[in-house]
C-alpha cells in the first residue's frame, strides 16, 4: 500500500489510480475475488448493476476488516434504467445490494444515444451527488460529442470517463479532450481481455528487461500514461501480480515503443452504436 498512486478528481476527491474490476465475475466468485483483492492492497473496487455481483462485492466489503472510509466503491446505472426517476430507483437498489450508505463513484454505463436519455440520467446523478449519496459522478463509454453535451447542459462535470483502453486502443483524441476538461480517463479491458496484446513481442521484450510480466508492463504503461486502471481477475496469483506494479518504472523509450503499438482497434462495442438494454 505504501506505493499506491492516487489521483485527485476534479471535485477534490482522491481515488486510487489502480483498482479492481469484477466484470463477468459471478456473484459468489466476486465475493472471494474482492476479498482477496482487498487483502492484497486494492482499495478501489469497480462493479455495476448489470454485472449481477453487487451483493457479492458488498459481502466482501463487510467482511474485509477494512474501514469503509479507506475503500473507494464504484457502481453504474444500466441502460434499461436510464431516465431521471428510474435512475434514482436503480441507485437505491444498487446501494441496498452493496449494503452501503453511499458510493464513492456512480457512473452512467453507456450513452445509448438512440434513446437520448443520457442527459436526463446524468441529471439524476447530479441529485445523488448533491445529496451526498455519491461522492463523485461520471460516465462510461462516452465519446467526445456525448461528453460535450453533458458539459453544455449539466452543472457538475463528470470526474472520469471509463472506456475501453489498452495498447491497441489508446484513445488519444478522447484522452486529450478529457484532459482539457479535467476529466480522467479510466481504462476498462486494460489488458485487452488477455488477448494478443499480452503476446506482443515489443511488450514481451520490455517485460523481460524489467523482470516483469507483460500484464505488469501494460498496467505500468497505463499508470504512467495517466490513466486510472481497473484490471479484473479471479485468480489469486493474478490478483497479486496485477498489484505489483509500483516497484518499477518504464523509461521514456519504453513508453514510446508501446505508444507506437496503437491501432485504434476496439475489442468491445462502439459507444455510438451500442444499444443493449
Amino acid at each position: 500500500m505504501d506505493n499506491m498512486e492516487f489521483v485527485t478528481l476534479n471535485n477534490g476527491l482522491q481515488m486510487p489510480k489502480l483498482g479492481f474490476g469484477v466484470w463477468q465475475v459471478p456473484d459468489d466468485e466476486a465475493e472471494a475475488a474482492v476479498k482477496k483483492a482487498i487483502e492484497v492492497g486494492y482499495r478501489s473496487i469497480d462493479t455495476a448493476m448489470i454485472y449481477k455481483n453487487e451483493a457479492g462485492v458488498g459481502r466482501a466489503i463487510a467482511s474485509s476488516g477494512v474501514s469503509r472510509e479507506e475503500l473507494f466503491i464504484t457502481t453504474k446505472v444500466w441502460n434499461s434504467d436510464q431516465g431521471y426517476d428510474t435512475t434514482l430507483k436503480a441507485f437505491d437498489e444498487s446501494l441496498a445490494r452493496l449494503g452501503l450508505d453511499y458510493v464513492d463513484l456512480y457512473l452512467v454505463h453507456w450513452p445509448m444515444p438512440n434513446d437520448d436519455l443520457y442527459v436526463e440520467t446524468y441529471k439524476a446523478l447530479e441529485k445523488l451527488y448533491h445529496d451526498g449519496k455519491a461522492k463523485a459522478i461520471g460516465v462510461c463509454n462516452f465519446n467526445i460529442d456525448h461528453l460535450q453535451r453533458l458539459l453544455d447542459e449539466c452543472e457538475v462535470p463528470p470526474v472520469l470517463n471509463q472506456v475501453e483502453c489498452h495498447p491497441y486502443l489508446q484513445q488519444v483524441e478522447l484522452k486529450a479532450f478529457c484532459k482539457e476538461h479535467d476529466i480522467y480517463l479510466e481504462a476498462w479491458s486494460p489488458l485487452m481481455n488477455g488477448k494478443e496484446v499480452l503476446e506482443n513481442d515489443v511488450i514481451k521484450e520490455i517485460a523481460a528487461a524489467h523482470g516483469k510480466t507483460a500484464a505488469q508492463v501494460i498496467l505500468r504503461w497505463h499508470l504512467q500514461y495517466d490513466n486510472i486502471v481497473i484490471p479484473k481477475s479471479v485468480t489469486p496469483s493474478r490478483i497479486e501480480e496485477n498489484f505489483q506494479v509500483f516497484d518499477f518504472e518504464l523509461s521514456a523509450d519504453d513508453m514510446r515503443k508501446i505508444e507506437a503499438l496503437n491501432q485504434n482497434r476496439r475489442n468491445g462495442a462502439d459507444p455510438a452504436e451500442f444499444h443493449v438494454k
